[in-house]
């Protein structure tokens, strides 16, 4: 398993980025939240098996027709999850 987080920066709001990152994490059974922030990027966690969160960190670089990634960085967790979905949670 694998627990990570992410923060993805370019132009990621206002054309489906979480939507579309909700609907790649589904596709791919990884578990966790994506959220807008206040400084224009989108932050995410992903919990799941190594292979799948690396496929989903993968479409994070190019992200949904309309977006422009510039840059993904991410961290892994220590910690892990108890989630048995993916959300949208609001804005931070």
């Amino acid at each position: 398993m694998r627990h990570v987080h992410l923060t993805v920066e370019g132009i990621v709001q206002g054309v489906g980025y979480r939507y579309s990152l909700r609907a790649e994490a589904r596709r791919h059974r990884v578990t966790g939240w994506v959220r807008n922030r206040g400084d224009g990027s989108v932050e995410a966690e992903l919990h799941g098996a190594a292979t799948d969160v690396e496929a989903v960190i993968a479409w994070a670089g190019s992200g949904p027709r309309g977006a422009w990634v510039s840059g993904v960085s991410v961290s892994d967790l220590s910690t892990d999850s108890d989630a048995d979905d993916f959300e949208i949670r609001a804005d931070a």
